[in-house]
């Protein structure tokens, strides 16, 4: 009996995959905000992975080191997933992203809700932390009363996260009917990554707060971030000076 293969489908499947993938690193090397958008994502997940080694015995501090893994892994597979032409799977890990830097942004300034987030049940947790309270909490924090981050988040909830019309033209190449698996646009290129950037902009600063100022392992990764995101502000919000990147203002 002859040993079963792999479905020669998926194999050809996973070839259009590398294909598209090679296309979308063509177009990111020759475009200079693409590659922006890039290496700071690159460099705020060096911070994440850094961080991850800190040796600790406080329990609050392992809770970040894990959200900093799951920020790790979702900038990760995102960022495979839209060089592989899955522009609208992309986006929907990021809309794990933005919820997650949302939640470290809040126990950056409440580190007291680090241990009762903790040490919550799941309905205790789902009641005082869920999503919707987490942003009201920062946008009461910073003053906010445009509700930016509650639009994002629904943007990214109605193009990715949920079945919707809008979504659908997540699955369109430009001037083309819907596509089933994987392709390549410019346009969805260039929206994915500037999503990515600012998204790993956030979680490198975010996270960085909690990286302890005179731990020398640190201290690498955080210059070279920091140098990455001056550089993207320069490109991006150049009127911004000696920015404090905060998620959703």
């Amino acid at each position: 009996m002859s040993k079963p293969q792999i479905p020669e489908n998926l194999i050809l499947l996973h070839q259009g995959e590398e294909l598209l993938r090679a296309k979308s690193i063509e177009s990111i090397q020759n475009d200079v905000r693409l590659l922006l958008h890039v290496r700071a994502v690159e460099r705020a997940m060096d911070v994440l992975d850094v961080f991850r080694r800190l040796k600790t015995d406080e329990e609050d501090l392992k809770v970040i080191q894990v959200l900093g893994m799951r920020l790790f892994n979702g900038f990760a597979s995102s960022t495979k997933l839209l060089l592989s032409g899955y522009v609208q799977t992309s986006a929907q890990i990021l809309r794990d992203v933005l919820e997650t830097v949302f939640l470290v942004d809040y126990f950056r300034t409440d580190r007291a809700a680090i241990a009762k987030w903790r040490m919550a049940d799941g309905p205790t947790r789902r009641k005082e932390f869920r999503p919707v309270k987490i942003r009201e909490a920062l946008d009461q924090r910073d003053g906010f009363t445009s509700k930016k981050r509650a639009d994002i988040y629904e943007l990214f909830s109605e193009l990715a996260g949920h079945a919707s019309m809008k979504g659908i033209a997540m699955l369109r190449p430009k001037g083309m009917d819907a596509h089933n698996g994987p392709f390549f646009d410019v346009t969805a290129l260039d929206a994915g990554l500037a999503e990515m950037g600012r998204l790993g902009v956030q979680a490198g600063e975010l996270v960085g707060a909690f990286v302890p100022s005179d731990w020398p392992e640190g201290n690498p990764a955080m210059q070279a971030f920091q140098t990455e995101k001056r550089r993207w502000f320069a490109e991006f919000y150049p009127k911004i000076a000696e920015p404090h990147a905060r998620a959703g203002g």
